[in-house]
């Protein structure tokens, strides 16, 4: 089984050919190809890491971008009459990996 460990948006994910993952927003279109950095290549026994793995190539087609769940912050202090109510939703894209090379 033939999977990598790729750097996306802050965090390690790891992927395999076919899977589909959910990063940050990308810079791409729908449809489109992106290629994502390869920390670790794990090809059955044999593991590519560090330096020599800088040579390996993951690719990635973007399926959608989307909105994540809304987080709603609330900060509030006691007796002050101080509270402060503040939302974020995270830009997100899917996408497809295509290849591992």
């Amino acid at each position: 089984m033939v999977y990598a460990i790729v750097r996306a948006g802050g965090r390690q994910e790891k992927v395999s050919v076919g899977d589909l993952v959910t990063l940050d927003r990308v810079p791409a279109e729908t449809g489109g190809s992106v290629e994502l950095p390869a920390l670790m290549l794990v090809d059955g026994d044999k593991v590519t890491a560090g330096a020599d793995a800088a040579g390996v190539k993951v690719t990635a087609e973007v399926v959608s971008h989307s909105r994540g769940k809304k987080v709603v912050i609330m900060k509030y202090k006691n007796k002050t009459g101080y509270k402060k109510r503040q939302g974020h939703r995270s830009e997100l894209s899917t996408v497809k990996i295509t290849g591992i090379a």
